[in-house]
């Protein structure tokens, strides 16, 4: 039989106890019983002179456990002894007994190492330390992915202004939208020139990066160390993260949180996208957020027609705006120029360098030259008559479309306005050179608080193309181009005619029945002239007083036809046409031409024919441009149209309507055209000998002077007041004495202003006349101007003198008061409550050129029309 089936021999002494008697010899640190191969050797090594026993031998599944339990090293007696079977190492423990310690989990100092070798690392445990360290932050990082989420975008980000265009298309201001100068634009409007050159200079990774580009980080930080380009650390996903989710402030938890959401909106949105939220939120100097608004500051364009050398140019902004702007000093003068060359030629080598460029197109633009800026203008500046404009504009929108008044605040709109900019400098300039020349406060205490509204109007269309405003829009808040409750006296007379013509005046016997006039119709022109109902019989007041209208200076015209008592203004045969005809068919009538129902146009009484009403310097035009049109009436309109983000949400229907017949407008002009040629406008002649209609207006107390007139291609009217502003409570002024005059009329100051505008903005106007009128109408005959007078229907009770009382008749005339009668700068009281006279406690007033109407609102009163659309906001639905 094989050795190797030999059974094995039993244990002496028997199972458990020679088991613990073993053990026990283990843990006291005997040495462990030699192999069967030696016992007869070791024999007398016994303190007993008797053998040990040899442990029993179990096959070689539990020697190979028993080596694993004691270790790969033998124990250094086991080795010496040698001897065994197969050399098998027996246990052994430290000193030569048991077995060895089990080994630690980080063996570190290490064990079996002495002096300074301890404590040196082994490569597995450094290498163990670094993969724990990125498990570590990966983990970590992974949580932190998990727990942030992308917050919603700052306000500020999105707040935007508005950009108002002049009818040319230039930019003509950017306003409202908060305090940022920002225009939002979608990429498609920004070129990819200008893309290009964003991406090489400041992360040309962007398309294929996750939003983080650590080595990105690494080369920038080397860089500005070696003293090369400073470049950003940032992708321009995190700087588009940090400007529309974050704020500015340097903290660490502020980076950390950025570079977390820039991984998740780096994997989650479209790039064209983040770099289009990069470009239209970052700060390129001179107030400007976003490549729209820097385009237009820089280069006052908008941002899809830059070239790709501005593009460049204002790319290197994004790296410093103070530092790169050629009209900044710095250090030195000249060293942003020379700093902003050298960015703005880098910026082109680096496109050409990672691919975005070619070689021949950067040659190109090197032989070009640096595209260098205009010189820094305020975007938002509001003054003079810009500020004007944008409220005109607005009102008009908030009227007119869906956009709600906190929607066009919120900003982002391009409006496109009908204003002309050459237009209104020459209106503004005509104004400013007229007062200039009359007016002289420091000298004269009355020529204080004078003030000037214009509009200017073109027939054809509606489009208001200029209108003066006041002195300037951050000092004189309210528009006197728009309703200021002021009376236009006497330019109203042209709708009492047209109402006459139109309409014609009604049978004394039977209303039913009526007859259209002739401008060659007679009336009585002479002064005081009793006034009469239209069948004849005595207009009495409410108190049961008589009226007797004044004319201008207490003139007696004698009997006169109606086209003359319009050249020389003549009072009493209008108020008594206007009887004739119907103050309300009157009114009617206006309102078809233009003018609107406002509140100064509810009191229809006598004098309403004489120009008590007050619609605005804009509204005035508008009507008088439906007479140049030939009757067709457009509503006056400032807006073209307004766009965001590429959608238009307005664009203005051409809408025209018959306010008249032809033939009734055109005879209108005709007797307009003879007040210009030989009447009371004739200081608003053209040099040129182009063809003018036009009409003066004077009101009662001398509180308001006006022209209005017309070409064939615009109408445009002048008024002139004078209201302290800045008083609690606001009243018209006296005029007498104003520019050194005895009295203001509308052939004065305002036909000045009117006639020089008008010469300049008719320039290169091709001289069209207005069309021959055609007999129209009967002569008719007023009381006292019939060839065969008829009897007045009178009532028994004897006439009376003229009532005083103002507010719903008119009244007589008193002396008129001098020059001296008015506010002087310590009376108080005169500045805050003066105007209008011949109210409750005050007399008639002064017999102008036109009437003694009631007393007029001060502006932006409770009856007011607010403004020459209507509404409280200025406007009519």
């Amino acid at each position: 039989m094989s050795e190797h089936r030999r059974k094995p021999p039993q244990p002496q002494g028997g199972g458990r106890a020679a088991a613990r008697r073993a053990a026990q010899q283990q843990s006291s640190g005997r040495r462990a019983a030699p192999s069967r191969g030696s016992s007869m050797a070791s024999a007398s090594a016994s303190p007993s002179g008797v053998p040990e026993q040899e442990p029993p031998y179990q096959g070689r599944a539990a020697a190979r456990r028993a080596a694993q339990r004691g270790g790969r090293r033998r124990a250094p007696e086991a080795a010496a002894a040698g001897g065994g079977r197969g050399g098998r190492r027996s246990g052994g423990g430290a000193g030569g007994g048991g077995y060895p310690p089990k080994k630690r989990f980080i063996d570190y100092p290490r064990a079996g190492k002495d002096g300074a070798r301890r404590w040196v690392p082994s490569w597995r445990l450094v290498l163990g330390s670094c993969l724990g360290f990125i498990a570590f932050v990966l983990g970590l990082s992974g949580i932190a992915l998990a727990y942030v989420d992308v917050p919603n975008p700052q306000k500020l980000a999105g707040v935007q202004k508005n950009v108002y265009y002049w009818s040319d298309n230039k930019q003509m201001v950017v306003a409202g939208g908060g305090e940022l100068n920002r225009q939002i634009v979608p990429i498609s409007q920004i070129p990819k020139s200008m893309q290009n050159a964003v991406i090489s200079a400041e992360n040309a990774s962007f398309e294929t990066d996750s939003g983080v580009d650590p080595m990105g980080i690494a080369r920038a930080v080397v860089k500005m160390a070696m003293g090369g380009e400073t470049q950003s650390g940032s992708t321009i996903t995190q700087q588009y993260v940090k400007n529309t989710y974050l704020n500015q402030e340097q903290t660490l938890k502020r980076k950390i949180t950025e570079l977390f959401i820039s991984i998740k909106v780096g994997a989650s949105e479209p790039k064209p996208k983040i770099l289009a939220g990069y470009l239209n939120t970052a700060y390129y100097g001179r107030g400007a957020y976003g490549i729209q608004a820097a385009s237009r500051a820089f280069y006052n364009k908008d941002s899809e027609d830059l070239t790709t050398s501005e593009g460049a140019f204002l790319s290197s902004l994004l790296n410093g705006p103070n530092l790169y702007d050629p009209y900044v000093t710095t250090e030195s003068e000249g060293a942003n120029l020379k700093r902003a060359k050298a960015r703005w030629a880098w910026t082109l080598d680096r496109e050409v360098e990672v691919g975005r460029l070619s070689k021949a197109k950067r040659a190109q633009i090197a032989k070009e030259g640096f595209p260098r800026p205009r010189p820094p203008k305020k975007a938002m500046d509001l003054r003079g008559q810009k500020g004007y404009l944008v409220d005109l504009a607005n009102n008009y929108i908030t009227a007119n479309t869906d956009i709600s008044e906190a929607e066009l605040k919120k900003g982002g709109y391009a409006i496109h306005t009908t204003f002309d900019r050459k237009k209104m400098g020459e209106l503004t300039k005509a104004v400013e050179n007229v007062s200039k020349k009359a007016l002289k406060p420091n000298q004269r205490a009355v020529d204080k608080y004078v003030q000037f509204g214009g509009a200017s109007v073109e027939p054809k269309t509606g489009k208001i193309v200029a209108i003066y405003g006041g002195k300037d829009a951050t000092e004189h808040y309210t528009n006197n181009a728009d309703y200021t409750g002021v009376q236009v006296g006497s330019t109203f007379k042209p709708f009492v005619l047209a109402a006459a013509m139109d309409k014609g005046v009604r049978d004394p016997n039977n209303p039913a029945v009526r007859t259209p006039v002739s401008p060659s119709s007679m009336y009585n022109g002479d002064n005081k002239v009793r006034l009469l109902n239209y069948d004849r019989t005595v207009w009495h007041d409410r108190d049961g007083k008589e009226w007797h209208q004044a004319n201008d200076g207490n003139e007696d015209k004698g009997r006169i036809s109606l086209r003359t008592a319009m050249q020389y203004s003549v009072n009493t045969p209008y108020i008594q046409l206007g009887m004739d005809v119907g103050t309300d068919v009157v009114k009617q009538e206006a309102i078809a031409a233009g003018l609107r129902d406002d509140n100064s146009m509810a009191r229809t009484t006598p004098t309403f024919s004489l120009g008590t009403s007050a619609p605005s310097a804009i509204r005035l035009a508008g009507a008088y441009a439906t007479f140049a049109a030939s009757g067709e009436q457009t509503d006056p309109y400032s807006v073209e149209s307004v766009t965001k983000d590429g959608t238009n949400y307005y664009k203005h229907p051409s809408k025209t309507k018959t306010a008249f017949d032809p033939n009734v407008a055109n005879n209108v002009t005709d007797v307009l055209k003879n007040v210009v040629k030989k009447g009371t406008g004739t200081a608003a002649q053209l040099p040129d000998g182009r063809e003018a209609a036009g009409k003066t207006g004077t009101t009662d107390d001398n509180k308001s002077a006006w022209f209005a007139g017309y070409t064939k291609q615009l109408a445009t009217t002048v008024g002139m007041w004078r209201v302290n502003d800045q008083a609690k409570s606001q009243r018209f002024l006296k005029m007498y004495g104003v520019g050194g005059e005895e009295k203001i009329h509308g052939a004065s100051f305002p036909s000045q202003i009117w006639r020089d505008y008008m010469m300049q903005a008719m320039q290169g106007q091709p001289m069209e006349a207005f069309p021959q009128p055609q007999p129209i109408g009967k002569v008719v005959y007023g009381e006292s101007a019939s060839p065969t007078p008829t009897p007045t229907k009178t009532e028994d009770k004897p006439s009376e003198e003229p009532s005083e009382e103002p507010s719903e008749s008119p009244s007589e005339s008193t002396p008129s008061p001098s020059a001296s009668d008015t506010c002087s700068p310590w009376d108080l009281g005169c500045k805050d409550n003066g105007g209008q006279d011949g109210g409750p406690t005050g007399g008639p007033g002064d017999p102008g050129d036109e009437t003694s109407p009631p007393e007029t609102e001060p502006p932006g009163g409770d009856d007011g029309g607010g403004g020459f659309f209507g509404g409280p906001d200025g406007f009519e639905n």
